[in-house]
Parts: C-alpha cells; structure tokens; sequence
C-alpha cells in the first residue's frame, strides 16, 4: 500500500525534465512562503539547487534540485462540534506569524534574511482573514527587508509540491481538500479542470460530519474519522452522486446527518448486541461515508486517466493523507498499469514549503507582484493561472 512517495531531503527535478522549463541559473535561488488560506498558518523556507558543472568538461555531474530547508506550522483547532470561523482563524494567525517566520529562518540557517530571493504568499483561493493577515505580514517583510513579492494560488501549490516530492512529470491530479476538490490535468500553460465538486468540498463534508458526530477538531476532523472509521463494521447504505465528471456531496452529507439524529446509537448499545434493523454506530458510519465519498473520487479520477490516456495519479490536498482513499486509487490505477502518487502530512496538509513551491517557479521565470497588486481573493481559480514554468505544449490533458 502506498503511504507517500515523497522523498526524503533535496527532490531532483530529473524526472520532471520533459515537462517543466527550469531554468539553470549559476547560483542558489532561495524563498520565504507564507501560507495562511484557512485554520493552518505556516512558513517554509525553500531552496533551488542548481546542478555541479564539470569544470574541464563543461557538463552537469549532478541534478539540479529543490530542497525544503525548514516548514513550521500552526493549526487553529476549534471546539468539537464548532467549525473555524475567519475572524478568530485570522487572529490566530496574526499571532502565530512572527515567531514561525523566526523559527523558519532559524530552522533553515538564513542568519541574514535580506539574502532571501522572493517573498511568496498565498494570493488565494481562501478566507478572506486569514488570506488578509498573511498577505500583511508578507508585504511587511518585502519592505523590511527589500526583497520581491510574489503571489501564488494555492491550488497550484499544492500541485507543484506534489509534482516535486513525488517526481510526478506529468500526472493526472486529484485535489481534495476543505475548500476544494477538482480532477486536473496540464495543457497548453494551465491545468484544466475535468471534474469538481458542485456544491461543498470533500473536506468540508467530512469536517460537518464530525461536527454532527460530536467528534475532536484535534488533530484534525479529517483524520479522527479515518482512524474511527477502523471500527465501523457495517456498510450503511448513503446517496453515490457522480454527474458526469463532477461531483456532488450536500446531498449525503443531509443524509448522514438525519442518519445520525434518527439511527445512530452508542458504541455500549451495539456491544450488547442490542442493534435494531437500520441502526449503527458511528465508526459504522464513519467507514461507510468514506468508503462512498472516496468511490466517487475514484471513478471520476479514473475517467480523466482514460481521457488524458495517463498512467499516473497525484493525490495533493489535507484529504490526500486519508490512507483509506490512497489505498483504493492504488487498486484502480494498479489494475490500469499505472502508478500513485501520493504523500503524508508533511506535505499535503497546507504548509509554507508549497506555497514556496510555485512561488520559486514562478520567480525563476521572471514573474514578479507588485506591490500594489499583492491583493488576495477569496475565489481564484485553478484553472486561472498561466503555469509558465511547465513546457508550452499540450500535456496529458491534451492528449
């Protein structure tokens, strides 16, 4: 079963070589990223690696690569039965900022941070708050220390992390996480949408759930359900919503909610074997809204691979770290000839290390936000932004 794919240390962008246009600058190029789009702020600082010349010969000895020096983070956990609301997530993060910045630098050895090359934030999709505070911080620290801003989607992000960690030259990706869930695939300078959700994000069905059920926001909704989605032992029967390519989940989550106030009983009930037809339990209905949640995302993920004639999965988002969800895309790209790609917490929930990311991309071909233009916007697009580091030529969306 895959767990993650993501190496360990500096990440060669070799196997990337076919798709993405790195240019193969002389010295190090190193960024700051900021990001802040909901209940998690982080800092990564992130650094190219130009490949070793040979000095008779000319010619590369190695790879160039890009190396994640440090990624602190801080997560704003709300009560149980409470989601996060943007004014106090955003207060959370204005007082959490500084000192991850300072832990950031220190983690990354960066004694002087005039040295750094870019400034990268999260220009959006998010919460309008926190986006705000981040976006604050980051033009305080362009000023402050005369270093270039620039702003990157968070969506994108994630993309980009995922392809670096992974290796992942040119996959299908499915991005699931509180705010989003899309099936992509790269063509002609953007990456294009084949399916979505048409109403509420994966995430955040899991996150209402949790809350009906009373569950823990710490660590996080999202994993407390796959851990007690372990002890469920019966499929409770819920509404399977695939349009086309996209996706639906307002409808099973209503579902499982008056499941939930209606027929769902204590774990001591169903150890007295005193279960009524139609009753459960709420590991049962934790493994059941996964196991139909998690369907769904597979079937649309397997039409964009025989689309796109690809091979290669990348799960990127918070709820790519669900290890039930890698397990079941593993079956279905397995049995196509194909291959997964996919990473634990360390990158897939939001962190400063992907926003630094694209962020890096973006700056090595020449992209630059100015200062008056370093606004954030609660609504942006995957599909909005040019991706002008990868090859100008169709990919496997265009295949």
């Amino acid at each position: 079963m895959v767990t993650t794919t993501a190496a360990e240390g500096p990440c060669s962008i070799s196997l990337l070589s076919t798709q993405t246009a790195v240019p193969s600058p002389s010295s190090r190029v190193t960024v700051l990223g900021i990001e802040g789009s909901a209940n998690k702020i982080g800092v990564g600082v992130l650094r190219y690696n130009p490949p070793d010349i040979d000095s008779t010969l000319g010619t590369p000895t190695t790879s160039a690569s890009y190396e994640t020096l440090s990624n602190p983070r801080k997560t704003y956990i709300s009560p149980p039965g409470f989601g996060f609301l943007p004014r106090e997530t955003a207060w959370h993060h204005q007082n959490h900022v500084v000192a991850l910045i300072k832990t950031a630098l220190k983690e990354a050895s960066i004694s002087d941070p005039r040295n750094l090359d870019a400034i990268t934030f999260t220009g959006g999709p998010g919460m309008g708050g926190p986006l705000q505070s981040c976006a604050v911080a980051a033009r305080t620290l362009s000023m402050l220390w005369g270093v270039p801003l620039v702003s990157v989607n968070h969506c994108v992000a994630h993309i980009e992390m995922g392809r670096v960690a992974c290796g992942a030259d040119d996959p299908v990706a499915l991005y699931v996480s509180g705010g989003n869930t899309q099936v992509l695939a790269y063509s002609d300078r953007r990456y294009r949408i084949f399916g979505e959700t048409i109403d509420i994000a994966i995430g955040n069905c899991l996150d209402r759930f949790a809350r009906a059920i009373k569950l823990s926001n710490d660590p996080s909704p999202g994993y407390n359900i796959e851990q007690l989605a372990k002890k469920g032992k019966r499929l409770v029967e819920l509404p399977y919503v695939v349009k086309g390519m996209d996706v639906s989940f307002s409808g099973i989550l209503t579902s499982v909610e008056m499941i939930v106030r209606d027929k769902m009983v204590s774990d001591e009930v169903a150890e007295r074997g005193e279960l009524k037809d139609g009753q459960c339990t709420a590991a049962d209905l934790c493994f059941s809204l996964q196991e139909t949640l998690f369907a769904m995302l597979v079937e649309i993920t397997e039409r964009a691979m025989s689309q796109c004639g690809q091979t290669s999965v990348l799960i990127v988002g918070g709820v790519g770290c669900n290890k039930r969800l890698q397990q079941m895309m593993e079956v279905m790209v397995s049995e196509r000839g194909g291959s997964l790609c996919a990473m634990d917490h360390r990158y897939c929930i939001d962190n400063g290390a992907m926003i630094a990311q694209a962020g890096i991309f973006a700056y090595q071909h020449g992209i630059r936000t100015a200062m008056e233009e370093s606004t954030v916007s609660q609504r942006f697009r995957t599909d909005q932004v040019e991706v002008v580091w990868r090859k100008a030529g169709v990919g496997s969306a265009g295949g």
